[in-house]
């Protein structure tokens, strides 16, 4: 199979690149996770959030956002003293805080689904790229989309977190046009759009 040059680090990488990337997600549960993930992620790899993944769904009650808005003082200490999460205590108090904003936003809006895809008018844009170079870390999308979480009291969450956010849930597709999964993507995404 022929892949993004980026996924071809290690089995994760692998895993995650041939599985999730790019597609579409439209359950407000896995939103919630990659929205968090990403949160997370600011200022460190991917790779990092991928070695963690699984603990973070453990230890955050694999993202229920109903149960992380009730987080007590001590379950946010207790966050703290995890190693094998990120340990940063404002991204933690900032999951928390989102967890309230994804609810406030779920109730206006039905959905976090809903409201989420609006930047891209409810449908992935396919981007045609043939080297990683040509990716944008920001868009006009993932600007708007900050600005916007932003006022609605989302934290950790700027331009290039928010475009890395509709890579991963499939707002975008920015395989390179080099790798396998940027047509069969797209071709399933036709298919379902017809």
């Amino acid at each position: 199979m022929k892949r993004c040059p980026w996924s071809e680090g290690s089995k994760l990488y692998r895993d995650y690149h041939d599985n999730e990337w790019g597609v579409p997600v439209h359950d407000d549960r896995i939103l919630f996770e990659f929205l968090i993930l990403e949160s997370m992620q600011a200022g460190l790899s991917w790779i990092t959030i991928l070695k963690k993944r699984k603990r973070f769904n453990q230890v955050f009650d694999n993202f229920e956002f109903n149960r992380i808005v009730e987080y007590s003082d001590q379950k946010i200490d207790n966050l703290l003293q995890d190693k094998g999460i990120v340990r940063n205590k404002l991204k933690v108090l900032a999951a928390v805080r989102n967890a309230e904003a994804f609810i406030r936003v779920r109730e206006k809006f039905e959905s976090f689904d809903k409201y989420i895809w609006q930047f891209t008018d409810g449908r992935q844009k396919t981007n045609r790229f043939n080297k990683i170079a040509e990716i944008p870390t920001t868009t006009a999308e993932s600007i708007a989309m900050s600005k916007d979480l932003k006022k609605k009291g989302f934290q950790f969450i700027g331009p290039k977190v928010c475009y890395a956010f509709m890579q991963a849930i499939g707002m975008v597709n920015d395989h390179l046009t080099t790798c396998d999964r940027h047509y069969q993507i797209e071709k399933n995404i036709t298919r379902t759009q017809k």
